[in-house]
């Protein structure tokens, strides 16, 4: 099936959530409302004629004000795939798990919410996965500005904070 396909079959049972496609790109994509990301998934993997029972990946973008989150996806029994794309502003980063759909997003979720900081409503275990529970920020935002030490042991190396410029 090719993406101005799925494109439609999406619009059709989804109507507004379907917010724009672009299939002049090298990986077409579909972007949809953070709100209704479980629906539309859920509806991906289990339709007879789309089958996305594969997640690749799911990655975290730092928009300027918006947090965006792109979802991979592949049908192994159709050959076919798709990305799928949202965004939610900074000052309210929800979107809904996906991880009871595919298992894989389970730790890809926790990956953006603790580099990215976004919320990923419902999901069964979200907190951080790489850094230390304590951590204070997400270090993969533009606006992140690094803690200078962490129980004692400096987080930065000399000449990569404004006060070492200016000593």
């Amino acid at each position: 099936m090719e993406a101005k396909d799925i494109h439609q079959k999406l619009k059709d049972k989804f109507q507004d959530a379907i917010l724009d496609f672009n299939e002049e790109v090298l990986q077409p994509y579909i972007v949809v409302a953070a709100d209704k990301v479980d629906e539309i998934a859920e509806f991906l993997r289990d339709d007879d004629d789309l089958q996305f029972d594969y997640l690749n990946s799911l990655s975290s973008l730092d928009l300027g004000e918006n947090l965006g989150v792109v979802y991979h996806l592949y049908s192994m029994s159709k050959d076919h795939k798709i990305v799928i794309k949202t965004e939610v502003p900074k000052d309210k980063p929800d979107v809904k798990t996906v991880s009871h759909i595919w298992r894989t997003a389970d730790w890809h979720e926790r990956e953006a919410y603790d580099l990215m900081g976004i919320n990923f409503v419902n999901h069964p275990d979200l907190r951080r996965i790489l850094l230390p529970d304590d951590w204070e920020g997400h270090p993969l935002r533009k606006d992140y500005v690094p803690q200078k030490s962490w129980h004692g042991i400096p987080t930065t190396l000399k000449g990569e904070t404004e006060d070492d410029e200016q000593q």
